[in-house]
């Protein structure tokens, strides 16, 4: 049962600059070991050890061992998207400028948001999507069409991934874009796709997502997506 208590737990979880650093180190969808957060947040490796004990009791991050190393990870999407509210909240908040989101424009043009893709090109998809009738959006959720199924998987994506328990599609709002772009089953499916055809490629230590010369002709030969005039 959730309750005031346990509510103003997790918000005092989130509320620790530390925490939120490591945190938003694992948006990417990878696994890091306390060293590897420590150093994101700035802080030792036992500090840092403390801190994902508490996450993990609230069931914020998840751990797993491996020979001698632990891995931590998100423990959901959900986890994801309450930090990407957070920071679209905060970055409301810290000023008027309109220029909204992250300043680096490779975070700005893609990025890994958890599971799936964010940023300018994340919401360009769900866009494309929704003009060719394979997905509705709605603002209190989203469904794809039975022609959507159809098309997306002779397009070789794999939306059944991820078992019943995991929401087939739903809109998350982009905290660069202030848009939808797509969550759930078929968001996971279009990252893990564009990754394994070399659309895109993970930047080192960074949730950027690079888009390669192939990527950009197949966005445009599939989705009708060009390039922006600046990220």
């Amino acid at each position: 049962m959730v309750t005031t208590v346990s509510v103003a737990q997790v918000g005092a979880l989130v509320g620790d600059p530390a925490r939120v650093a490591m945190l938003q180190a694992l948006m990417d969808g990878r696994a890091s070991t306390a060293s590897e957060l420590a150093q994101a947040a700035g802080i030792t490796p036992q500090t840092a050890s403390g801190h994902l004990a508490q996450l993990a009791a609230a069931s914020l991050v998840t751990m797993s061992k491996q020979g001698r190393h632990r891995y931590h990870r998100l423990a959901s999407p959900e986890v994801a998207q309450l930090l990407e509210s957070l920071m679209r909240l905060a970055s409301d908040a810290a000023s008027v400028r309109p220029r909204t989101g992250p300043r680096d424009p490779r975070l700005r043009l893609a990025r890994t948001c958890y599971d799936h893709m964010a940023g300018w090109l994340g919401v360009r998809l769900a866009d494309a999507l929704v003009t060719r009738s394979w997905v509705e959006i709605a603002d209190d959720g989203a469904v794809v069409t039975p022609e959507g199924l159809h098309r997306l998987s002779a397009l070789g994506l794999d939306v059944a991934a991820g078992g019943p328990a995991k929401l087939l599609c739903r809109p998350c709002l982009d905290w660069s874009e202030r848009r939808p772009h797509l969550a759930g089953r078929l968001g996971a499916a279009l990252c893990a796709h564009s990754l394994q055809r070399g659309w895109v490629r993970r930047q080192a230590g960074s949730r950027a997502l690079d888009v390669t010369p192939a990527g950009w002709r197949d966005f445009h030969a599939l989705f009708n997506i060009t390039p922006p005039a600046s990220p």
